[in-house]
């Protein structure tokens, strides 16, 4: 088994950590309205900070095992990584800093879409790295039904 470059991980999970919950800093305030929205379901808001932790720490696992790995297509891969780390890191100051619903779900599918590629080409360096990325496709799709659901209830 190759030995773990620490510093590299930590290096990893803080860019992701920061880059991904960037634009979340600037829109906390407006968590009150959000509150008041009508929503398809009613998730306990206290669940969202865990989620995301915990999905932030597997991306950040999966683009490590990336980083480790001598392959061609290492650094489309971690491009990509990062092409749809600053997506998703948009979609909260689109959500909850314009409030603009309907163009954050527009926004969710670019990032779904960049979700997918990010996992098809980290597939074909390690699968493993792959795997590590289906919560937060997963995630990601149940955020599309909030997204649409706030959608069209206050609309």
């Amino acid at each position: 088994m190759k030995k773990i470059n620490w510093k590299r991980l930590i290096i990893i999970i803080l860019i992701t950590f920061i880059v991904g919950s960037f634009f979340s800093l600037f829109t906390m305030n407006n968590m009150d309205a959000f509150k008041e929205l009508e929503k398809p379901i009613n998730v306990p808001g206290f669940l969202f900070p865990i989620v995301w932790s915990i999905l932030y720490l597997l991306m950040s696992i999966s683009c490590y095992i990336i980083t480790t790995k001598n392959n061609p297509n290492k650094n489309k891969a971690l491009v990509i990584y990062a092409i749809q780390l600053v997506i998703n890191s948009i979609w909260s100051l689109i959500f909850f800093g314009f409030e603009a619903y309907l163009f954050a779900f527009i926004w969710l599918l670019l990032l779904l879409i960049s979700i997918i590629w990010m996992i098809i080409e980290f597939y074909k360096i390690d699968k493993k790295a792959a795997l590590l990325q289906i919560p937060y496709l997963l995630w990601v799709i149940f955020a599309g039904y909030l997204n649409l659901g706030i959608y069209l209830l206050n609309r």
